[in-house]
């Protein structure tokens, strides 16, 4: 009786694997932006991807799960992509956070008033991303 030989059935394996864990985290997308520094305890991470607004230092709006997350958002785009976002999570019964991603050196006012859009689309608690100043690069 002939056995089926699986060696060449583990190598493909194997290199499949290798090629997921090498383009993974390639596949972050999303906007630079220079978070203040702050020593906030990290959150636990939870199994639904969040909603993170980014405002960038000019004052534009980038949304990480939109159809084109390089593309700045209006506020009217913003409002209702978070809107529909958020409606279709509660018809799932999930719970999405959002969080605000400012960077540093925009004014207090675009982070407020992403915060204020982010009200008016049905998000009741937002929270914002800083970056531990242990970990600051130079």
């Amino acid at each position: 009786m002939a056995d089926i030989n699986v060696v060449p059935y583990i190598d493909v394996m194997l290199v499949l694997l290798v090629i997921f864990m090498i383009t993974t985290p390639l596949l972050t997308q999303g906007v630079n932006v220079n978070l203040p520094k702050t020593s906030a305890k990290a959150l636990p991470p939870k199994q639904a991807m969040p909603l993170i607004i980014s405002v960038t230092r000019n004052g534009q709006y980038f949304l990480n799960v939109a159809k084109n997350a390089n593309q700045a958002l209006s506020a009217q785009q913003l409002m209702s992509t978070i809107n529909a976002k958020l409606t279709a999570a509660e018809k799932r019964h999930q719970h999405l956070d959002v969080y605000v991603k400012g960077d540093k050196a925009v004014e207090y006012g675009a982070v407020v008033q992403a915060m204020v859009l982010l009200q008016k689309a049905g998000a009741d608690q937002v929270g914002l991303i800083t970056e531990d100043p242990s970990k600051e690069t130079h």
